[in-house]
């Protein structure tokens, strides 16, 4: 009696494993159809499942609610003057506008 030689492991690209993920979390097949399909073992897709899941949790974890800053300083620097010269119409809008009300009331 001959022994059957175990198939070569599958390795899955990044794009096949999240394939493989969401149709398992989508309930688009089990984890065994799932296995069967790609041709891994199951636990290749409950490990899958496992490194998505702590993938997404420390990338929570690390995320700041809000909008994060431009990293260019370019950018920075163009916003920053922007905001200096906004400041200052602001300035001299708020001075017009009390001369302005000032004047009518002494009328």
């Amino acid at each position: 009696m001959a022994v059957e030689p175990r198939p070569k492991r599958r390795q899955l690209t990044p794009e096949e494993k999240w394939q493989v993920f969401l149709e398992v979390t989508s309930g688009e097949l089990t984890q065994t159809d799932a296995a069967r399909k790609w041709g891994v073992d199951v636990s290749t897709v409950i490990k899958l499942r496992k490194l998505a899941k702590d993938g997404a949790l420390s990338a929570f974890a690390a995320s700041k609610p809000g909008r994060r800053r431009p990293t260019d300083p370019r950018v920075v620097d163009e916003l920053e003057s922007e905001n200096t010269r906004l400041t200052e119409a602001v300035k001299e809008l708020a001075i017009e506008l009390s001369l302005i009300r000032g004047k009518a009331r002494w009328g």
